[in-house]
Protein backbone atom coordinates (compact mmCIF):
# COMPACT_ATOMS: atom_id res chain seq x y z
CA UNK A 1 0.00 0.00 0.00
CA UNK A 2 2.82 2.42 0.88
CA UNK A 3 4.34 1.89 -2.58
CA UNK A 4 0.99 2.64 -4.23
CA UNK A 5 0.60 5.82 -2.18
CA UNK A 6 4.09 6.96 -3.11
CA UNK A 7 3.30 6.37 -6.79
CA UNK A 8 0.20 8.52 -6.48
CA UNK A 9 2.18 11.22 -4.68
CA UNK A 10 4.56 11.18 -7.63
CA UNK A 11 1.62 11.71 -9.97
CA UNK A 12 0.47 14.73 -7.94
CA UNK A 13 3.96 16.17 -7.84
CA UNK A 14 4.44 15.77 -11.59
CA UNK A 15 1.11 17.49 -12.17
CA UNK A 16 2.07 20.44 -9.97
CA UNK A 17 5.69 20.89 -11.04
CA UNK A 18 5.35 19.81 -14.70
CA UNK A 19 8.92 18.54 -14.37
CA UNK A 20 10.64 15.22 -13.65
CA UNK A 21 13.67 17.07 -12.25
CA UNK A 22 11.66 19.29 -9.90
CA UNK A 23 9.51 16.35 -8.79
CA UNK A 24 12.59 14.30 -7.96
CA UNK A 25 14.01 17.17 -5.91
CA UNK A 26 10.80 17.68 -3.96
CA UNK A 27 10.31 13.95 -3.34
CA UNK A 28 13.99 13.41 -2.45
CA UNK A 29 14.44 10.63 -5.00
CA UNK A 30 16.43 10.30 -8.22
CA UNK A 31 15.14 11.37 -11.63
CA UNK A 32 15.25 7.76 -12.93
CA UNK A 33 13.02 6.75 -10.00
CA UNK A 34 10.43 9.36 -10.99
CA UNK A 35 10.62 8.31 -14.64
CA UNK A 36 10.22 4.64 -13.68
CA UNK A 37 7.22 5.47 -11.46
CA UNK A 38 5.64 7.48 -14.28
CA UNK A 39 6.01 4.45 -16.57
CA UNK A 40 4.23 2.27 -14.00
CA UNK A 41 1.46 4.85 -13.64
CA UNK A 42 0.99 5.00 -17.41
CA UNK A 43 0.60 1.23 -17.61
CA UNK A 44 -1.69 1.16 -14.60
CA UNK A 45 -4.09 3.81 -15.92
CA UNK A 46 -3.73 3.03 -19.61
CA UNK A 47 -2.95 6.64 -20.44
CA UNK A 48 0.12 8.69 -21.33
CA UNK A 49 -0.74 11.05 -18.43
CA UNK A 50 1.92 13.62 -19.44
CA UNK A 51 3.21 14.72 -22.85
CA UNK A 52 6.47 16.59 -23.24
CA UNK A 53 6.35 20.07 -24.78
CA UNK A 54 9.85 21.52 -24.76
CA UNK A 55 11.06 21.42 -21.17
CA UNK A 56 7.56 21.10 -19.73
CA UNK A 57 5.29 18.14 -19.06
CA UNK A 58 1.72 18.82 -20.19
CA UNK A 59 -0.90 16.72 -18.35
CA UNK A 60 -3.56 14.85 -20.28
CA UNK A 61 -7.23 15.17 -19.40
CA UNK A 62 -6.98 11.81 -17.59
CA UNK A 63 -4.12 13.14 -15.46
CA UNK A 64 -6.20 16.21 -14.59
CA UNK A 65 -9.11 14.01 -13.51
CA UNK A 66 -6.82 11.86 -11.37
CA UNK A 67 -5.27 14.93 -9.78
CA UNK A 68 -8.65 16.37 -8.84
CA UNK A 69 -9.78 13.02 -7.41
CA UNK A 70 -6.59 12.21 -5.48
CA UNK A 71 -5.40 15.55 -4.12
CA UNK A 72 -7.67 15.86 -1.07
CA UNK A 73 -7.73 12.15 -0.05
CA UNK A 74 -3.93 11.98 -0.12
CA UNK A 75 -3.71 15.22 1.83
CA UNK A 76 -5.98 13.77 4.52
CA UNK A 77 -3.93 10.57 4.69
CA UNK A 78 -0.72 12.58 5.08
CA UNK A 79 -2.24 14.70 7.86
CA UNK A 80 -3.39 11.60 9.76
CA UNK A 81 -0.03 9.85 9.42
CA UNK A 82 1.80 13.02 10.47
CA UNK A 83 -0.32 13.28 13.60
CA UNK A 84 0.26 9.61 14.35
CA UNK A 85 4.00 10.11 14.00
CA UNK A 86 3.96 12.57 16.90
CA UNK A 87 3.61 16.28 17.54
CA UNK A 88 5.52 18.73 15.38
CA UNK A 89 8.03 20.97 17.15
CA UNK A 90 9.02 24.05 15.08
CA UNK A 91 11.88 24.70 17.51
CA UNK A 92 13.61 21.65 16.01
CA UNK A 93 13.46 23.05 12.46
CA UNK A 94 16.70 23.89 10.65
CA UNK A 95 17.47 25.29 7.22
CA UNK A 96 16.09 28.21 5.22
CA UNK A 97 12.63 29.45 4.23
CA UNK A 98 12.24 31.77 1.24
CA UNK A 99 9.51 34.44 1.25
CA UNK A 100 8.37 36.32 -1.87
CA UNK A 101 7.26 39.84 -0.91
CA UNK A 102 6.72 43.17 -2.61
CA UNK A 103 8.70 46.19 -1.44
CA UNK A 104 5.76 47.23 0.74
CA UNK A 105 5.33 43.66 1.93
CA UNK A 106 8.85 43.89 3.32
CA UNK A 107 7.86 46.99 5.27
CA UNK A 108 4.36 45.91 6.33
CA UNK A 109 4.26 42.11 6.64
CA UNK A 110 7.87 41.05 7.16
CA UNK A 111 8.45 42.39 10.72
CA UNK A 112 5.45 40.44 12.04
CA UNK A 113 6.53 37.25 10.27
CA UNK A 114 10.12 37.60 11.49
CA UNK A 115 8.98 38.02 15.10
CA UNK A 116 6.74 34.94 14.93
CA UNK A 117 9.34 32.72 13.24
CA UNK A 118 12.21 33.84 15.47
CA UNK A 119 10.14 33.14 18.58
CA UNK A 120 8.85 29.72 17.52
CA UNK A 121 11.64 28.40 15.25
CA UNK A 122 14.91 30.10 16.21
CA UNK A 123 16.97 27.51 14.31
CA UNK A 124 15.81 28.54 10.82
CA UNK A 125 16.93 31.32 8.51
CA UNK A 126 14.61 33.53 6.43
CA UNK A 127 15.43 34.87 2.98
CA UNK A 128 13.28 37.43 1.12
CA UNK A 129 13.07 37.50 -2.67
CA UNK A 130 11.26 40.20 -4.71
CA UNK A 131 7.68 39.26 -5.54
CA UNK A 132 7.05 38.87 -9.27
CA UNK A 133 3.44 37.86 -9.83
CA UNK A 134 4.36 36.56 -13.28
CA UNK A 135 6.77 33.93 -11.99
CA UNK A 136 5.90 33.32 -8.34
CA UNK A 137 3.63 30.35 -9.14
CA UNK A 138 6.51 28.42 -10.69
CA UNK A 139 8.77 29.42 -7.83
CA UNK A 140 6.32 28.06 -5.27
CA UNK A 141 5.57 24.86 -7.16
CA UNK A 142 9.25 24.09 -7.74
CA UNK A 143 10.13 24.80 -4.12
CA UNK A 144 12.32 27.83 -4.85
CA UNK A 145 9.85 29.91 -2.80
CA UNK A 146 8.13 28.62 0.36
CA UNK A 147 5.58 31.39 0.96
CA UNK A 148 4.36 34.35 -1.09
CA UNK A 149 2.10 37.22 -0.03
CA UNK A 150 0.16 39.30 -2.54
CA UNK A 151 -3.30 40.68 -3.22
CA UNK A 152 -3.02 39.59 -6.84
CA UNK A 153 -5.26 36.55 -7.28
CA UNK A 154 -3.16 33.74 -8.75
CA UNK A 155 -5.79 31.67 -10.54
CA UNK A 156 -4.27 28.22 -10.48
CA UNK A 157 -5.15 24.84 -9.03
CA UNK A 158 -1.50 24.24 -8.17
CA UNK A 159 -1.39 26.68 -5.22
CA UNK A 160 -3.09 27.02 -1.85
CA UNK A 161 -4.49 30.50 -1.18
CA UNK A 162 -5.14 31.80 2.36
CA UNK A 163 -6.68 35.32 2.49
CA UNK A 164 -5.90 37.22 5.69
CA UNK A 165 -6.47 40.98 5.25
CA UNK A 166 -9.08 43.11 3.48
CA UNK A 167 -7.66 46.07 1.59
CA UNK A 168 -8.92 49.65 1.89
CA UNK A 169 -7.44 52.20 -0.52
CA UNK A 170 -6.89 55.84 0.39
CA UNK A 171 -5.41 59.02 -1.06
CA UNK A 172 -2.19 60.28 0.55
CA UNK A 173 -0.70 63.78 0.32
CA UNK A 174 1.93 65.84 2.05
CA UNK A 175 0.48 67.33 5.23
CA UNK A 176 1.19 70.82 3.85
CA UNK A 177 -0.85 70.09 0.70
CA UNK A 178 -4.21 68.71 1.93
CA UNK A 179 -6.72 67.36 -0.55
CA UNK A 180 -10.06 69.02 -1.22
CA UNK A 181 -12.74 66.38 -0.51
CA UNK A 182 -14.53 64.76 -3.43
CA UNK A 183 -13.63 63.78 -6.97
CA UNK A 184 -12.98 67.37 -8.09
CA UNK A 185 -10.23 67.59 -5.52
CA UNK A 186 -8.49 64.66 -7.18
CA UNK A 187 -8.99 66.07 -10.68
CA UNK A 188 -7.11 69.21 -9.71
CA UNK A 189 -3.98 67.28 -8.67
CA UNK A 190 -1.35 65.05 -10.24
CA UNK A 191 -0.40 61.56 -9.11
CA UNK A 192 2.44 59.25 -8.20
CA UNK A 193 2.07 55.75 -9.64
CA UNK A 194 3.98 52.66 -8.52
CA UNK A 195 5.09 50.37 -11.33
CA UNK A 196 6.53 46.90 -10.83
CA UNK A 197 5.00 43.45 -10.60
CA UNK A 198 3.99 43.18 -6.96
CA UNK A 199 0.29 43.76 -7.48
CA UNK A 200 -1.99 46.79 -6.89
CA UNK A 201 -2.97 46.95 -10.56
CA UNK A 202 -6.38 47.94 -9.17
CA UNK A 203 -5.07 51.45 -8.52
CA UNK A 204 -3.97 51.90 -12.12
CA UNK A 205 -7.33 50.56 -13.27
CA UNK A 206 -9.14 53.02 -10.97
CA UNK A 207 -7.21 55.97 -12.40
CA UNK A 208 -8.17 54.87 -15.92
CA UNK A 209 -11.80 54.24 -14.97
CA UNK A 210 -12.20 57.72 -13.49
CA UNK A 211 -10.38 59.54 -16.29
CA UNK A 212 -7.30 60.35 -14.23
CA UNK A 213 -4.66 58.28 -16.03
CA UNK A 214 -3.31 61.34 -17.85
CA UNK A 215 -2.82 63.06 -14.48
CA UNK A 216 0.04 60.70 -13.52
CA UNK A 217 3.18 62.83 -13.21
CA UNK A 218 5.65 60.48 -11.53
CA UNK A 219 6.10 56.71 -11.96
CA UNK A 220 8.38 54.95 -9.47
CA UNK A 221 9.49 51.33 -9.32
CA UNK A 222 8.72 50.73 -5.65
CA UNK A 223 6.87 52.16 -2.69
CA UNK A 224 9.91 53.39 -0.75
CA UNK A 225 10.14 56.59 -2.83
CA UNK A 226 6.45 57.49 -2.50
CA UNK A 227 6.39 59.23 0.93
CA UNK A 228 9.43 61.35 0.05
CA UNK A 229 7.81 62.48 -3.20
CA UNK A 230 4.53 63.32 -1.47
CA UNK A 231 6.11 65.12 1.47
CA UNK A 232 7.86 67.73 -0.67
CA UNK A 233 5.30 68.27 -3.47
CA UNK A 234 1.55 68.58 -4.02
CA UNK A 235 1.38 65.15 -5.70
CA UNK A 236 -1.17 62.55 -4.59
CA UNK A 237 -0.55 58.85 -4.05
CA UNK A 238 -3.20 56.13 -3.94
CA UNK A 239 -2.18 53.45 -1.45
CA UNK A 240 -3.58 50.63 0.66
CA UNK A 241 -4.48 52.23 3.98
CA UNK A 242 -2.23 50.00 6.05
CA UNK A 243 0.77 51.08 3.95
CA UNK A 244 -0.32 54.73 4.19
CA UNK A 245 -0.61 54.56 7.99
CA UNK A 246 2.88 53.04 8.18
CA UNK A 247 4.29 55.88 6.08
CA UNK A 248 2.48 58.54 8.10
CA UNK A 249 4.22 57.43 11.30
CA UNK A 250 7.58 58.39 9.78
CA UNK A 251 6.68 61.18 7.35
CA UNK A 252 4.66 64.41 7.36
CA UNK A 253 1.66 63.06 5.45
CA UNK A 254 -2.12 63.32 5.43
CA UNK A 255 -4.54 60.48 4.62
CA UNK A 256 -7.84 61.11 2.84
CA UNK A 257 -10.86 58.98 1.96
CA UNK A 258 -11.36 58.30 -1.74
CA UNK A 259 -14.63 59.47 -3.32
CA UNK A 260 -15.07 56.04 -4.89
CA UNK A 261 -14.33 52.48 -3.85
CA UNK A 262 -11.42 50.62 -5.42
CA UNK A 263 -12.47 46.96 -5.75
CA UNK A 264 -9.75 44.61 -4.63
CA UNK A 265 -9.42 41.05 -3.35
CA UNK A 266 -7.94 40.59 0.13
CA UNK A 267 -4.23 40.17 0.65
CA UNK A 268 -3.44 36.44 0.73
CA UNK A 269 -0.64 34.03 1.49
CA UNK A 270 0.23 31.41 -1.13
CA UNK A 271 2.00 28.06 -0.84
CA UNK A 272 2.05 24.84 -2.79
CA UNK A 273 -0.97 22.60 -2.35
CA UNK A 274 -1.30 20.80 0.97
CA UNK A 275 -0.54 17.40 -0.52
CA UNK A 276 3.00 18.44 -1.47
CA UNK A 277 3.91 20.71 1.45
CA UNK A 278 6.55 19.67 3.94
CA UNK A 279 5.56 19.88 7.61
CA UNK A 280 7.90 22.84 7.95
CA UNK A 281 6.27 24.71 5.07
CA UNK A 282 2.80 24.00 6.43
CA UNK A 283 3.89 25.33 9.83
CA UNK A 284 5.42 28.47 8.25
CA UNK A 285 2.18 29.28 6.45
CA UNK A 286 0.09 28.75 9.57
CA UNK A 287 2.45 30.74 11.80
CA UNK A 288 2.75 33.66 9.36
CA UNK A 289 -0.97 33.96 8.62
CA UNK A 290 -1.97 33.64 12.27
CA UNK A 291 0.58 36.27 13.33
CA UNK A 292 -0.58 38.68 10.63
CA UNK A 293 -4.27 38.17 11.34
CA UNK A 294 -3.87 38.86 15.04
CA UNK A 295 -1.48 41.82 14.74
CA UNK A 296 -2.92 43.89 11.89
CA UNK A 297 -5.07 46.85 12.98
CA UNK A 298 -8.65 47.64 12.02
CA UNK A 299 -9.03 51.34 11.27
CA UNK A 300 -11.94 53.67 11.96
CA UNK A 301 -13.59 55.16 8.85
CA UNK A 302 -11.97 58.33 7.50
CA UNK A 303 -13.96 61.51 7.81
Amino acid sequence: MAEDLNSLRTLLMLYETRSVTASAERLHVSQPTVSYTLGRLRRRFGDELFRRAGNTLVPTSRAALLYDALREPLSRIDRVTSQAAGSFDPAALRGEFVLALSSMGEISWLPTIVEAVERQAPGVRLRVTPLDVGSVEEGLVRGVVDLAITMTVLRTERLWREPFYDVEYVAVTGAQHPLVPGEEGLRSRRFVEVAGRGGHVFLREALHEHGLADRVFLVVDGYAAVPHALESTDLVGLLPRYFAENFKRRHDLAIHALPWKVPSPPTAAYTRMESTLSRGQAWLREAAVEALRTSLPRYAPLG
